[in-house]
């Protein structure tokens, strides 16, 4: 980054007026006016009569939103949609403390309607293209997350089991494509599956509701085992996948596999790595029982360990209701991982904080989170090729990020971006790609 100038020397003024920073934000906002989401919040999202800040809902929430697009992890970075002249370009924004205001108007009532507007938002994406193929077969990952926070002031924010003050919401991803299916905020002393019942059933028939006829399965590790989680994934048909941690009858299942029974797998040491499978009775003695496959990977100690003095296997087992070969179906339960990359975006993004001390703000937050994480998801999709796979740091910083010069001719507002911009195909497939999705009905 060298130049013939004097960089320090250059002199610096913030007087221009027709500069639109993040002018590459118009994409995701234009989709964000084709799937019609601020009228849905306006539609679906009622305030307590007595909060303040109750009326315009849409327009703080896609205020929000637009900020999170271009990196804003704050409430305090809305006003970067207020700079220059980008306030002429996206004309319905509103100031930091409307938004505090606003969002400290949220009750959990308030908090779940906007989940109704994260539902039917992407059924909408989904029947404009922009989702998966709705006739086959769908794998979600359920994990949760730790959102770490700093003093005592914020309502909620506890110490869990990690001994990280924060909170402690829960997600369902969608695998392939990144997406957020679903989340909810919880305390940080919640339990990994306190609410995984009722919230495996909610994420299921969002994925039904959004168009999706083809099977389902649930992958999930072994804080999420429970009767719960078993019992909603058959009330709506879905297989499941799920880690059990070696308890005394899963050791004994698995000490009970013949040694003939193993199978080694490709594994960085040669014949590191071996499967089994046997089956196993779960939730024994209850309504809930039931006869599963349970599928077990056992890994030898690496070569100088002090493990290595004696063969002591590392086991790795997971319980099951899905039919098929035993090494694809423990090959496709180890990519559960894929679901760190969601979160990983999330917290690259508008999660990166939890910006405010009441709960039920903090949830709000987390729900727009999601929205613009999935804004930003079918933005990259409708941009094509190589792109659907980009993380959203990829799509802020060679997309969102563009800035432009405002001109105005012939009542047409036009913006004039940087000539030879290296990802303006990209630009442009999306926008047209945008341009033609119907507007909803």
């Amino acid at each position: 980054m060298r130049s013939s100038h004097n960089l320090a020397r250059v002199e610096t003024t913030f007087d221009d007026d027709s500069v639109v920073p993040n002018a590459g934000l118009q994409a995701p906002a234009a989709l964000a006016q084709k799937l019609g989401i601020a009228e849905l919040v306006d539609a679906r999202v009622k305030l307590r009569a007595d909060a303040a800040g109750r009326a315009h809902c849409g327009v703080k929430a896609m205020t929000v939103v637009g900020a999170m697009l271009t990196g804003g992890d704050s409430i305090d970075d809305c006003d970067v949609l207020r700079a220059g002249a980008a306030g002429k370009v996206f004309t319905q924004t509103r100031a930091p403390s409307t938004i505090g205001t606003w969002l400290r108007g949220f009750n959990w009532a308030a908090v779940r309607m906007f989940d109704a507007v994260g539902r039917i938002v992407l059924a909408r994406a989904w029947a404009a293209g922009l989702g998966p193929d709705l006739d086959a077969d769908l794998t979600i990952d359920v994990d949760s997350t730790i959102c770490q926070t700093y003093g005592t002031a914020k309502q909620g924010a506890r110490f869990g089991y990690t001994k990280v003050r924060g909170y402690h919401p829960l997600l369902a991803t969608l695998v392939g494509t990144g997406e957020v299916l679903h989340a909810r905020m919880r305390g940080g002393n919640a339990s990994s599956a306190r609410g995984v019942g009722t919230f495996i059933r909610e994420t299921l028939r969002r994925v039904r509701d959004a168009g999706a006829t083809g099977g389902l399965t649930v992958r999930a590790d072994s804080a999420f085992y429970s009767r719960a989680l078993v019992s909603g994934c058959a009330a709506h048909g879905a297989r499941f996948s799920v880690t059990v941690r070696l308890l005394k009858p899963i050791r004994a299942a698995i000490e009970a596999i013949p040694e003939c029974a193993w199978v080694p797998i490709e594994y960085w040491m040669d014949g590191g790595a071996d499967v089994a499978e046997t089956t196993y009775t779960a939730f024994k003695g209850t309504r809930d029982e039931r006869e599963l496959r349970l599928i077990v990977r056992r890994v030898r100690p690496t070569p100088g360990s002090q493990l290595a003095l004696d063969v002591v296997f590392d086991y790795h087992p997971f319980l099951t209701d899905r039919p098929g070969d035993m090494l694809a179906l423990e090959a496709d339960h180890r990519r559960h991982a894929v679901v760190e990359l969601g979160i990983r975006d999330l917290k690259a993004g508008g999660l990166a904080h939890v910006p405010s001390g009441k709960f039920f703000a903090n949830a709000a937050w987390l729900a727009l989170a999601c929205l613009a994480h999935n804004i930003a998801r079918w933005t990259l999709r409708a941009a094509g090729g190589q792109w659907a796979d980009a993380t959203a740091e990829t799509l802020r910083c060679k997309i969102v990020a563009m800035p432009a010069r405002l001109v105005r001719t012939a009542r047409t507002i036009k913006l004039r971006f940087p000539r030879n911009w290296p990802w303006r195909d990209a630009y442009d497939a999306a926008l047209a790609t945008i341009r033609a999705i119907p507007a909803p009905t």
